[in-house]
């Protein structure tokens, strides 16, 4: 890969991009309609209402703050596509002279989709699958609620029209008409009463159930709450354990009989959620040493440690591990910028010295010490329907047993997604953000 002073390119237009957005609002905000990028498949008069038949989202033209999160119309017959929507068009939007459904996708009429950390780094220009896979301008978002609107002539899916439906799509979300692979949706069981609950969970639920699968505990055995990890320590730590997908993990290790459940917490004000979830001990970092009371717990180390935080806790995490336990890694929260809605040269240059401060793991050091470092994103899964079909059916199964339970939803209207941006990045949130498309209630 060509680098510019050991740096991937992109990587540093992007920083450049984030520092200009900083320097015109901070210094000449007037400037800032000139930083806002449009694409010809928008309105020119971007005239907004719930009556129109014209695809509403959420474009971000190019790397930047929340003022890049612009509220679109699109031109009439447009709607926002995944990456993996194959023979339509590139991502963000199918074309403006119409297209033909493939044959196992569907139209969704989109009411309600969630907001997760992974999209303020796509705004940042900083998660490597929208880069790589879309570019820009690009429509950010997994997670989807709604009723299906168009089937294919050849109709080769599971739905009709009408049908209510969630369920994930590679980016496109922030949008309420969207066209999605129909082996990505489901339809909504009877025990989700609402849009905004079924659109608060399919990518966090899916991340957290690859992530017990890959660390050993799923497919579990035959009897309930069995598992096919047959080692005698089934401990297991959950960073973040309040969060999105951390109070997923919390709830499907009990399911698959994993204990004890050591849940770490950054504030005083998610214990208690952490702990009716099905911690069986809860860690305040914010009032708590984490290590010397994880080692309490686990004097012999833990079987997993679930860790999303990065530079902050990978080394001691990987430390804790006891012989044979495995370190799963799906995030770096850390060694991003907490409560920075814009990205000063103050903070790029913090990020770039905690990415020299990354942990290496030595493989002899991984032999000996009978330890695994695994990892994931499942942005880049576009050729693995299959496995995550299988895992979806597992959670809406466990949905309808009410073995699982929906995250506590924070609701918001599409308009006001900055804020959403901005709360979810001031680390106050518990649960899920969702957005309704519509100003009624879902």
């Amino acid at each position: 890969m060509v680098t510019i002073l050991g740096q991937d390119p992109e990587i540093l237009l992007a920083a450049l991009a984030n520092i200009l957005s900083w320097l015109v609002v901070t210094f000449c905000p007037s400037f800032l309609p000139y930083l806002l990028p449009h694409s010809p498949e928008e309105e020119e008069d971007g005239a907004l209402d719930d009556s129109t038949t014209r695809t509403q989202c959420i474009s971000i033209g190019r790397p930047g703050g929340v003022e890049q999160l612009r509220l679109v119309t699109l031109c009439e017959g447009i709607c926002t596509i995944g990456y993996n929507v194959k023979n339509v068009s590139p991502a963000p939007y199918t074309p403006a002279d119409g297209f033909t459904l493939p044959d196992d996708c569907v139209v969704v009429k989109n009411l309600a989709f969630s907001v997760n950390y992974a999209d303020c780094t796509i705004r940042w220009g900083l998660y490597e699958s929208a880069k790589r896979f879309v570019g820009y301008p690009i429509v950010p978002g997994f997670d989807v609620a709604g009723i299906v609107e168009k089937v294919p002539k050849n109709n080769n899916t599971q739905f009709q029209v009408g049908d209510k439906v969630f369920g994930c799509t590679l980016f496109g979300a922030y949008s309420n008409r969207v066209v999605i692979p129909a082996i990505q949706l489901r339809k909504i069981p009877d025990c989700i009463d609402s849009y905004t609950k079924a659109a608060s969970f399919p990518a966090v639920s899916l991340t957290a159930l690859y992530a017990l699968h890959i660390a050993g505990y799923f497919p579990g055995g035959s009897d309930e709450g069995a598992s096919r990890h047959k080692f005698k320590n089934k401990s297991i730590l959950i960073h973040s354990a309040a969060g999105g997908v951390g109070s997923f993990l919390v709830q499907m290790s009990k399911i698959l009989g994993l204990r004890p459940i050591v849940g770490v917490v950054g504030s005083s004000s998610k214990v208690e959620e952490a702990t009716r979830l099905g911690c069986d001990v809860v860690i305040d970092k914010s009032s708590q040493d984490l290590w010397s009371s994880a080692l309490k717990v686990c004097p012999d180390g833990f079987s997993t440690i679930m860790d999303a935080n990065g530079v902050a806790t990978l080394t001691n995490s990987y430390n804790s591990l006891a012989p044979s336990g495995r370190l799963i890694v799906f995030g770096f929260h850390s060694n991003l910028p907490l409560g920075q809605a814009m990205l000063n040269p103050f903070e790029w240059l913090k990020m770039a010295i905690k990415q020299s401060n990354m942990p290496k793991f030595d493989a002899m050091d991984l032999t000996v010490s009978n330890k695994s470092v695994l990892g994931f994103n499942l942005s880049f899964f576009a050729d693995e329907r299959e496995v995550l079909s299988d895992m979806f059916d597992q959670v809406v199964e466990w949905m309808r047993y009410e073995k699982l339970e929906c995250p506590n939803v924070v609701e918001m209207e599409m308009k006001n997604v900055s804020l959403a941006h901005e709360f979810l990045q001031s680390g106050k949130s518990i649960g899920k953000i969702v957005m309704r498309t519509e100003t009624t209630r879902s």
